[in-house]
């Protein structure tokens, strides 16, 4: 079991009952999944993006993407319905741990001039999105071996009812958030 979910379960969840007022175990707040998500803008130019990004996204979760295509066509973005781009990688369960206890003690520390997140990527139902600009702050990454700069965006969805509850989750978790959400 990673140390991550040991603590959720040993110090979160009381933690979260007594500040919430919460009678039963399973009203407390639990993180579902985790979605990472890269945009492939260059894809419809350079088909070899795909492959790439598809394997960064291998190297850094440890599960097989699944590509995205394009639901309709915009001619402004000479996008065709059926063309590729995207990649996303749904986690649960155990990798999701150990994916979420690498992003907030080895990936966010090395994001340079980093001062904490805003806390204002909360949806209001308790889920929390955030945007990094480069994969090179997952040490799995060789800096030799990209092919470009890609930013992905990280969901971290939770059955936390509102804001509030999400973030002293994530916050108890260890995630760093720059101040307190209104």
């Amino acid at each position: 079991m990673s140390q991550l979910r040991q603590r959720y379960l040993d110090e979160v969840v009381p933690q979260m009952m007594e500040d919430f007022s919460l009678t039963n175990v399973m009203e407390a707040p639990r993180i579902l999944k985790v979605v990472v998500n890269v945009g492939i803008g260059e894809a419809l130019d350079n088909s070899k993006a795909v492959d790439a990004t598809v394997n960064d996204l291998r190297i850094i979760t440890g599960q097989q993407p699944v590509v995205t295509i394009a639901k309709k066509s915009i001619a402004n973005f000479r996008l065709r319905e059926g063309r590729a781009i995207g990649a996303k990688v749904t986690l649960r369960g155990d990798k999701m741990w150990e994916f979420l206890n690498r992003l907030i003690n080895l990936a966010l520390p090395r994001v340079r001039d980093f001062r904490g997140l805003p806390p204002t990527g909360f949806d209001g139902r308790g889920n929390f999105t955030l945007g990094l600009t480069d994969q090179l702050v997952f040490p799995e990454i060789d800096f030799d071996k990209i092919d470009k700069l890609r930013g992905m965006e990280i969901s971290v969805v939770t059955t936390a009812p509102n804001d509030e509850q999400g973030f002293q989750l994530l916050k108890s978790l260890g995630m760093p958030f720059k101040d307190k959400v209104n």
